[in-house]
């Protein structure tokens, strides 16, 4: 009775596999020396394929479902192993199980930079990185081509071949759509689409594998291209600088009416702000015409003087030439204080700022004592 239950235990009765990790793709039922009983039970579950291996030669194949393993739903092994009749008795095969479901998680990047030409920024380097789900297709293709005799085959494996081929897909890719680079994110769908098309055409045939999604997360540009971009896009905000500069300088002509002393430095700017907004076209805001802003052409002012020419010493250096409203920003961030020396067409020497009557007015002066 212990010899019958040593030689139950020797040989295999069910073939199945349990799949409970994400990333295996191709698992080796672990047979070793026992022997598959004539009349097992096959389960090959959903998202599986099994395949029946014998010295080297691919027998048959089973989708989903149960079977029982006899001489009429292994024809191919049969042939093989010469039962010509019919067998019942223990065979010794190699069973491979292939997982057909999708493996969603995978990541692609481009390693090195993609050289393309464009038509606004010419020779620039592209990176570019996403997520694609993978998929076995072809269980023979994918045995014979890269898996051969590994018991336990997972994505990873294959994950370096994988990125290398979209690397070089995506490279084909951006080189032959002609798309600007400012138009690019606008584009991402149709891109990932095409490149999933590319990259099937390299696996599906090679190693029965399937590619059924694949998305463009980001391509990035290098810093010098988005630098370039955001002075544009600034650029294209301002619109009319003659325009802008006239904007910036009339909010600033209240705020040094507001300070003593710097009556000097307003009248020159307001000097300067009208002769830009003759020359930029601004309507006219100065005689004629039935109201404030009167669109009728006034007559012509007299030619505004030269705006004073500023410098102020930084760091050893002299720092210039500064029409008024920079010298006002120098001031406000801080660049220029109290004791800076400046000094203008006009002046005998350098002096601190506080004591040239056109800037002293734009620092804090404490007040006087209450009288009494």
């Amino acid at each position: 009775m212990g010899l019958m239950n040593k030689l139950r235990n020797e040989l295999v009765d069910i073939v199945e596999w349990v799949d409970d990790s994400r990333h295996t793709l191709v698992w080796r039922f672990p047979r070793y020396q026992n022997q598959i009983k004539n009349g097992a039970q096959l389960i090959v579950r959903p998202g599986q394929q099994a395949i029946f291996v014998h010295q080297g030669q691919i027998a048959d194949v089973f989708e989903p479902g149960q079977h029982r393993l006899t001489t009429r739903n292994l024809p191919l092994l049969s042939t093989i192993m010469g039962w010509k009749y019919g067998f019942d008795s223990p065979f010794k095969a190699e069973v491979y199980f292939i997982s057909t479901r999708q493996i969603t998680d995978m990541k692609w990047g481009t390693p090195n930079p993609v050289i393309v030409r464009d038509v606004d920024f010419g020779v620039v380097r592209l990176r570019a990185f996403g997520t694609y789900a993978l998929r076995a297709t072809n269980a023979k293709t994918l045995l014979e081509e890269l898996v051969g005799t590994d018991s336990h085959f997972e994505a990873e494996e294959i994950t370096e071949l994988l990125r290398a081929m979209v690397s070089s897909a995506f490279a084909d890719l951006v080189a032959s759509a002609e798309i600007p680079l400012v138009d690019l994110a606008t584009n991402y769908s149709e891109l990932s689409e095409q490149l999933r098309r590319m990259v099937i055409q390299r696996v599906d045939d090679e190693y029965g594998l399937d590619i059924p999604a694949m998305v463009i997360v980001n391509i990035s540009l290098p810093a010098e291209v988005e630098k370039a971009l955001d002075t544009r896009t600034s650029m294209d905000m301002v619109g009319d600088m003659a325009r802008y500069q006239a904007f910036q300088l009339g909010n600033a002509m209240p705020t040094l009416a507001a300070n003593e002393g710097a009556g000097g430095m307003a009248g020159a700017g307001m000097g300067v702000g009208l002769g830009m907004a003759v020359a930029s076209g601004v309507p006219s805001m100065v005689g004629g015409g039935s109201g404030p802003m009167s669109s009728t052409p006034a007559p012509p002012l007299p030619q505004a003087p030269p705006p004073p020419s500023w410098h102020f010493a930084e760091s050893g250096a002299s720092v210039g030439p500064l029409a008024a409203p920079q010298m006002v920003e120098m001031v406000s961030a801080g660049r220029i204080q109290p004791q800076t020396l400046v000094w203008m067409a006009g002046m005998a020497e350098w002096m601190p700022a506080s004591q040239v009557p056109q800037l002293a007015g734009l620092f804090g002066q404490a007040p006087p004592p209450i009288p009494g």
